[in-house]
């Protein structure tokens, strides 16, 4: 992680956002599944230019792990980088149940404007 990265979740808008400073770094897109039971859906991930290469995706990933553990919910991984970071990290990233990333991809597709 860099080492002044700062993570905030900013619920309302679903962006868990980076700062270095002032400066956003990089977010994670997500929304909450309005299906029960509630999960957390990252859609995309973005590091900003000139902030490429600190671990920020990393950062955020594992921070949206984290935030759903605390909140007891799953994740559903819609974004690539998030996928991708999460099978290589299964011990972080448990694998959401298929009724769960069913309704995410449903809610996805009914609502697009949600990334």
């Amino acid at each position: 992680m860099a080492a002044a990265l700062k993570i905030r979740d900013d619920r309302e808008k679903g962006r868990l956002e980076a700062f270095e400073g002032d400066t956003r770094a990089g977010v994670v897109v997500y929304f909450v599944l309005n299906a029960a039971p509630r999960a957390l859906v990252a859609v995309h991930t973005v590091v900003e230019e000139g902030h490429e290469g600190k671990g920020i995706a990393g950062s955020l990933v594992r921070e949206f792990y984290a935030l759903a553990a605390r909140e007891s919910v799953p994740v559903v991984p819609l974004c690539p980088y998030a996928a991708k970071w999460a099978e290589k990290h299964p011990d972080e990233a448990p694998e959401p149940p298929a009724e769960v990333v069913h309704a995410a991809k449903a809610q996805l597709k009914a609502t697009p404007e949600l990334w």
